[in-house]
Order: structure tokens, then sequence, then C-alpha cells
């Protein structure tokens, strides 16, 4: 993967810049391995490139802005809006870090620290900015620092960050990405009763995360990293994914499959009504699939409770362990907590690696009665399979999981319209567009009737267009007396 073009770097004229921040701040999950650290970040007139970032400042030239519809799902973003008018007011035409105001510390991790910052002529767009301090790390993290910036480069989806600039100088490397205020979903289940979530958020978090996961196996990119902690949550209630510095990348061959579905269809007779007839239908359905079954890797990386049994034994993986963590989150979104934790991480990973079945403690016939626990319960249980070949998911990806009864009634293309569910903690920025409106205006009424007589003359018509609730793709029926 080569970095996007049109990703803006920093050039070498940034003398006027002068600021700094300082921080100490704790790890905030006992799972991370994240550790008590102190960074200064501080730009001034003795900041200098290194060689390789002079050369890539000296070759920029002016026209190389963001393009705001390079990645469509954005092009009207006030963050896109906010940055071209940067650049156009900046005597170079180029982004550079005196354009960037710090406000606070958002959170850290092995790599480095991440910030919320504006920019200093805008006060109305939020970004978050990732600084890595390249001195204080490995040659291997440093490669998972070059890891991470080319997936950021590639990525264009809802559900994933955009990758704004990528900063380097000195010896820091920065990415200028989303900021999601909303924090993350492990804060989220903290603040709920039980650490648990009720079973229509789960929903709607677990099929918004299994969307991004999609969009990275069709890309090729094995995540290994997922958990509630890389889970956060816009100022729309919407998901995002982060942290991509343990990805791995694979080759992928996208492919149409056509799967053909029986069932019943019930007509009346004659012109007026008459007996019932029952006809048999087959429908022919067409679906992208695009899994990167080939992939490979022996390196042994993640969240210990996240880990799936073929990582722990070290064996060798390829893409089923992110659908094996999917099932983990899943679980632990409905449970809160994970299906095998032990008393220790050693003993955690034994109860992995050994043949011991899911279980899930005790529950209250209330709990267990709820509509859609059966279905929530089946899923995690196909993906907790310890054999990855068996594992759902693991020959053509999202596109089997999609199919599962739990998610049962959602419109895979419309997702990131949804209204998001509300919870404690978290503030919601509505949309007035948002799918799940209860507010019924004569105008949408009459939109709702236009569009249903339009459905019916496309359906007299014998129109093979159908967006049936769990596909993405049109389908081709044939009727069967």
């Amino acid at each position: 993967m080569e970095d996007d073009n049109h990703t803006p770097t920093l050039s070498r004229q940034d003398s006027d810049l002068d600021f700094s921040f300082t921080t100490t701040v704790a790890s905030s999950s006992a799972r991370s391995s994240l550790a008590r650290s102190s960074l200064c970040l501080s730009f001034n007139e003795s900041t200098r490139l290194s060689s390789a970032s002079a050369s890539a400042a000296a070759s920029t030239s002016s026209t190389v802005i963001p393009n705001l519809h390079s990645r469509p799902h954005r092009k009207s973003d006030v963050n896109w809006s906010a940055i071209k008018a940067a650049t156009n007011l900046s005597s170079d035409g180029t982004l550079h870090l005196r354009h960037l105001k710090l406000v606070r510390l958002v959170g850290s991790g092995n790599l480095g620290r991440v910030f919320l910052c504006r920019l200093r002529d805008y006060e109305h767009a939020n970004f978050a900015i990732k600084v890595v301090d390249n001195n204080l790390l490995t040659s291997k993290k440093l490669a998972h620092v070059q890891t991470e910036g080319r997936i950021l480069s590639s990525l264009d989806h809802p559900f994933l960050p955009t990758l704004y600039a990528h900063i380097e100088v000195s010896h820091y490397t920065c990415f200028l990405i989303d900021f999601c205020p909303n924090g993350d979903l492990h804060s989220l289940l903290r603040k709920q009763p039980n650490y648990r979530l009720p079973i229509g958020s789960v929903r709607f978090f677990a099929a918004e995360v299994l969307v991004a996961l999609e969009y990275l196996h069709s890309l090729g990119i094995v995540y290994r990293d997922l958990k509630p902690e890389n889970i956060l949550i816009r100022e729309d209630g919407h998901i995002m994914l982060s942290d991509f510095d343990l990805c791995f990348s694979a080759d992928v061959e996208p492919k149409l499959d056509n799967r053909t579905i029986t069932g019943n269809r019930r007509s009346r007779g004659g012109c007026y009504g008459g007996s019932i007839q029952i006809h048999a239908e087959e429908e022919t359905v067409t679906e992208f699939v695009a899994e990167p079954t080939t992939a490979f890797s022996k390196s042994c990386v993640g969240t210990h409770e996240y880990l799936a049994p073929e990582l722990v034994n070290g064996n060798g993986h390829g893409s089923g362990v992110d659908w094996w963590a999917f099932g983990v989150l899943v679980y632990e979104l409905l449970y809160g907590r994970t299906p095998f934790r032990g008393g220790s991480k050693e003993s955690t990973l034994r109860n992995i690696a050994s043949s011991k079945v899911v279980t899930y403690g005790r529950e209250t016939e209330t709990e267990e009665a709820q509509p859609g626990m059966a279905e929530a319960k089946d899923l995690i249980e196909k993906l907790l399979v310890k054999d990855p070949r068996r594992r759902l998911g693991c020959s053509r990806g999202a596109t089997d999981i999609k199919r599962h009864p739990f998610f049962d009634g959602i419109k895979w293309p419309l997702i990131r319209t949804y209204s998001p569910p509300e919870h404690r903690g978290v503030v919601i920025k509505r949309n007035s567009k948002s799918h799940a409106s209860h507010v019924i205006t004569p105008s949408k009424r009459r939109r709702w009737i236009w569009k249903g007589l339009s459905y019916m003359l496309m359906k007299s018509k014998g129109s093979k267009r159908n967006l049936n609730s769990n596909q993405n793709y049109y389908c081709c029926r044939n009727n069967v007396l």
C-alpha cells in the first residue's frame, strides 16, 4: 500500500511554531499494556526535519492539499473545509504544525499520545493528533508506526478514521485524524449497570464493527486488535475503529458468489380474491465476498483476553482471529466480561487454548427470555469455535455473519443512517436525516405514499431489483409453480 498523495505533509517553514504540552497519565485499563510515562511535545525554532522528511517536504508542492473528493463519504465534512481553508491561507499552500493548537491530552498508547487539537484560525473543527516520539521506540515499534501510517492513508469508510495529514518533523511522527468526543466503548461499558448493554445496543454496535471489519478484510487487512478500548464513539453516536499498528496485510481476491434461497409466496387467485395459492419461490442472490483466506502470520500480538486459540498456540493464524475477537466483543457487551477470563493472564490464556467451551454464568429468567438473546448466544458460539476452519466467517467473511438471525432486520446499505442508541455518559449530536426518526410530517407522508406507489409499479413490471434486509446487492427471482 502506498501513502495517499492527497495527504499533506509538513514542509520546512515551521520556524514560527511554539507550543508545548507536558503531562503524565496512568493507564486507563488493566487489560492494556500502557505504562505511566511523560511526554513533552515542543516545537520551536530549533526544530529541524530529518533527512527523509526534508526530502519529502522539498518535493511537496502547493497543489498537494486535501482533495475533498478523494474520500467520498466525508466530502462535505466540516473538517475538510477547515483544512482546505487553512492551506489556502498558507503562504506555500501546505499544512504546517504552526496551524495547529493543542487543547488537551485525550489518551495514550504503547506507541504515543493522542491530543485534542484545533486549527489556530478555525475553532469550530476538532481533530485528534496522534504524536509518536520515534526516539523512544524500538525498531519493531517503528515498523508498527509505519504500518499504521500506510493503512490510515488507504482508508475511506464511515466507521474508520480519516487521515487529514501525516506530519513528519524532527523525531516526531504525527497523524491528524478524527476526534471522537464520546470516548471509547470500554469507558461506556464502565458507566452502565453491571457493565452491560441492552441487547438492542449490542446489535447496533456489533453491526457497525462488522461492517468496518468487512471493509478492512476487503483490502486484505487483518486487524488483530479488536477490543472495546479501540472502538471509539463519534459525536453522532456511531463507531470508529482506531489503532492499526498491529495490522498485517495479505492478498485478497474479491469475487461474486451466487446463492439460491427457496421460500413460499402466498397469493390470491382470480380478480376479486378467491382461494389462496402458495407458490414455491427461488431467489438467486449475488453476494460480494472479499475475505483474505490466504493471510498468514506467526506474530503473537494483541490483548490477551481477545487472542484466538491459534494465535495463543503460535502455530500461525489468518483473518479468522478477527472473527474470534468479534465473538469475544459481542460476549463482553452482553455480559460485562470476556468469556475465558481467568484469575491471571496465564490462566486466561490456558482457558483460551484448552478445549473449554464458552459458558454464560447465572442468568435470571427475565434476562434469558429477552428477545434476541438466544440468537446472540448462537452467534457467539459459532464465532468462538476453537478450530478456525470451522469458525463462522473464516471462509466467506462478513457475508456469512451478516446472514445470522441475530442481525435480522438490519438494512445493511442504510446502517450509517440509523439512529444510535442513547446511553448514560454519551452525548449524541442528532442528525435531522436520521433513518429512525419517528416524526411524521405531511411532506414525509406524501413522500412515503409516492415511494409505495413506485414500489408497487416496479413490482408489477417484474423488477429484478430487490434490496432485502440482509443483503447489499441485487437479487434475481425465478418463480417456480
